[in-house]
């Protein structure tokens, strides 16, 4: 970030030395070094929600490609057994005439235990 040696150092420290003198620098160097602190703390708290936000983002983007996946494999599966089961395909036929048959058949079954049931 900065490029900052060990002999630009030494000359700010001199200068801070002859300008606040010698009672003043170690306030001075210690308040420097809690702002420090709070700026580095503060750029390490907004890059972890960065990148917190970045895994977040990414774990959407991962889960709506997987859903998409999963979509189409499901309308995949399903096509079979919509052309199975279409109107005029002969398993719907089928099942049709044999529900049919079923009804009516229990419907006269049925009719002739209420007949019994009336004549006793």
């Amino acid at each position: 970030m900065f490029d900052i040696g060990f002999a630009e150092i030494l000359l700010i420290g001199v200068v801070a030395l002859v300008v606040l003198g010698p009672e003043k620098l170690p306030t001075a160097v210690r308040a420097v070094g809690l702002w420090i602190g709070r700026a580095k703390r503060a750029v390490s708290s907004i890059q972890s929600e960065i990148s917190e936000e970045l895994r977040l983002d990414e774990m959407r983007r991962t889960a709506s490609i997987k859903k998409e996946e999963l979509d189409k494999e499901l309308s995949e599966m399903k096509q079979p057994f919509k052309q199975a089961f279409s109107e005029d395909s002969p398993i719907s036929q089928s099942v049709k005439s044999s529900v049919t048959e079923s009804i009516d058949t229990s419907a006269k079954v049925s009719n002739g235990k209420v007949e019994k049931a009336e004549h006793e």
